[in-house]
């Protein structure tokens, strides 16, 4: 039989070792001192909207698919949540509506252009330096990177339209805050034809904790949109799979299209 001693030690043994195993994961940091985001990231995004089916008549199906099942297709990583969509002017919701019904026809991404922000969603991957963030991007259309100074004065010095915006970085205590301009007029902020102006303003917010990086987006249109779009918050997760070689953009054969039907995306 064991002493009380000898029980109690046991015991503080058990709590200790339950203790360590249950310590949260620590946030590296750079010599500054800022939370180090260099990583690649797992954003729960996907590109799984796009899954051609071979019908029985023969022909393709490219979105929309009757029988599809979106949560249980390879690749699936969560399950679909209300959709998430800016608020337009009156004067602009018809057309919304419209590019909505046929986006098959009018996607910009089907014609492998640029997705746009804040659309291409969170980075894929993170390369971090005092000076500089670059984000790696795999969508639908390509690959894509951003490079975001910290600095003012190392940002470009002309107002050129981009698909991307001219991006600035800075620090508000761990949170790194990313405000990008100078958007042109053809990409969607999302998925079901939410366009915009070129006075499109995007804000994003990124902070890590351990090996989760909290990301949001606020969108703002003075032209189009009735009110700021604050993005649902979505979460990182760090992980090991580095990329491989990313697959080429192939435009899906549109003057084909027989069917103009829209899908339903968690985007």
């Amino acid at each position: 039989m064991k002493s009380k001693a000898a029980l109690s030690g046991l015991l503080f043994l058990c709590m200790a070792t339950l203790s360590w195993s249950a310590a949260p994961v620590s946030t590296p940091r750079l010599a500054n001192g800022h939370p180090d985001l260099s990583g690649i990231w797992e954003n729960g995004g996907g590109i799984d909207f796009l899954k051609p089916q071979q019908l029985a008549n023969g022909s393709v199906c490219i979105a929309g698919c009757a029988g599809a099942d979106p949560a249980s297709a390879p690749g699936a990583v969560r399950p679909r949540l209300p959709p998430d969509r800016p608020r337009y002017k009156p004067q602009f919701q018809a057309r919304v509506a419209e590019l909505a019904a046929k986006q098959v026809q009018f996607d910009p991404v089907l014609r492998c252009r640029p997705p746009g922000l804040p659309r291409i969603g969170p980075p894929d991957k993170i390369v971090q330096s005092n000076r500089e963030v670059v984000f790696l991007y795999e969508d639908v259309s390509g690959p894509f990177y951003r490079v975001v100074p910290l600095d003012p004065k190392a940002t470009r010095n002309d107002d050129s339209e981009t698909w991307l915006g001219n991006a600035l970085g800075r620090w508000e205590g761990d949170t790194l805050v990313v405000d990008s301009r100078n958007f042109n007029d053809e990409s969607w902020l999302t998925d079901d034809g939410a366009i915009h102006s070129k006075q499109l303003q995007v804000t994003e917010r990124l902070r890590r904790v351990g090996d989760v990086i909290e990301y949001q987006a606020t969108v703002v249109d003075p032209v189009m949109l009735a009110e700021p779009w604050v993005m649902r918050a979505r979460q990182l997760t760090r992980t090991d799979i580095e990329f491989g070689e990313p697959a080429p953009c192939i435009e899906q054969d549109l003057q084909h299209m027989v069917d103009e039907t829209y899908h339903t995306n968690p985007r």
